[in-house]
């Protein structure tokens, strides 16, 4: 069995894309039998200004997003970043073998900071060192990321090694795990980009606790193209798109999809995508406000993760303390 670890920014609004890029491969990597850890990134989230307020709602109606999922506390070690203070002494150790150039080189930092100048974050920038504090603390061997964390992962595996040649085997080497279908999930108004939570348009992205009309409404706006079949096909960007969550949410095959669609159209087709997605949601998000109508129990939660958490943390940093000379 391998040691698992996921972590997702509680921005309050987390889509489809989140879901199934990160949140459904870990529950079903815990039912396997794994080590799991997944927490809430607080620290990454204030890279950008925050409400304090809005931040601590975020948090709750994350954590009660995970156990809706499926997440089980006795399964998966699950916890506030925050409440571990070795996140960001390790981050700072690893700042100390990081390269100015290998953050530079880092995609989403580009994408993020573009037209911002000077006024960019530090925090922002830097990241990326964090994510890789984040992963490796706790013997990381898998990472089940979407395709746009795989650079980030990477570097986590660069500083490990540069870190491990250094001062003797110290880290596990951690690998990313895509999946197949899904690991992206692109914006239903832009399918060249991927859904973000920080879209623009809300129109770009099917929140988790959207609505019957809501959804309806997002995809019979989505962008396809101008032919009329239903087929899928990795050119036709929107489209395939569409057919890649009408599969996730359906367990259907693109054939068979195909299929059912054969000789209908686009207004048949997203109607039809808009039921299935309603009908997988729906469920999800009577457990998610049951959930949030406990908070003393979603806090306790908390407390119990960051207890396990931080003693797998403070065995890593003793060690790493040792290694680079500064445990006397």
């Amino acid at each position: 069995m391998a040691n698992v670890l996921t972590a997702l920014q509680p921005s309050g609004i987390l889509h489809i894309g989140n879901y199934f890029g990160a949140i459904e491969p870990l529950v079903q990597l815990q039912n396997e039998g794994h080590r799991n850890v997944l927490f809430c990134v607080d620290y990454h989230a204030i890279t950008v200004a925050q409400d304090p307020t809005q931040l601590r709602k975020n948090m709750l109606f994350a954590i009660a997003t995970y156990l809706a999922a499926g997440v089980d506390p006795e399964k998966t070690i699950l916890f506030q970043q925050s409440r571990v203070s070795e996140h960001t002494e390790l981050g700072w150790v690893l700042n100390c073998i990081a390269s100015m150039g290998e953050l530079e080189r880092m995609t989403q930092y580009k994408d993020k900071a573009r037209g911002k100048g000077e006024n960019v974050s530090v925090g922002l920038f830097d990241y990326p060192i964090l994510m890789a504090a984040d992963i490796l603390l706790y013997d990381t061997e898998i990472v089940p990321i979407g395709e746009d964390q795989k650079q980030h992962v990477e570097l986590a595996r660069d500083l490990a090694e540069r870190f491990n040649k250094r001062f003797g085997q110290t880290f596990v080497i951690p690998k990313p795990q895509i999946r197949q279908q899904g690991a992206r999930i692109m914006g239903l108004d832009d399918p060249e980009h991927k859904m973000s939570k920080s879209a623009a348009s809300e129109k770009n992205y099917i929140s988790l606790m959207d609505d019957e009309k809501t959804v309806a409404k997002k995809i019979a706006s989505a962008v396809t193209d101008s032919e009329s079949t239903i087929v899928y096909d990795v050119n036709r960007k929107g489209l395939a798109n569409l057919m890649t969550m009408y599969s996730l949410v359906t367990g259907m095959t693109m054939i068979e999809i195909e299929t059912m669609y054969q000789g209908k159209g686009y207004g048949d087709f997203k109607k039809g995508l808009a039921q299935a997605i309603t009908d997988y949601l729906k469920p999800m998000q009577e457990k998610i406000n049951g959930y949030l109508t406990d908070e003393a129990s979603l806090k306790q939660i908390l407390d119990l993760g960051a207890e396990k958490a931080k003693h797998l943390a403070q065995t890593k940093m003793k060690l790493v303390r040792e290694k680079i000379g500064v445990q006397l």
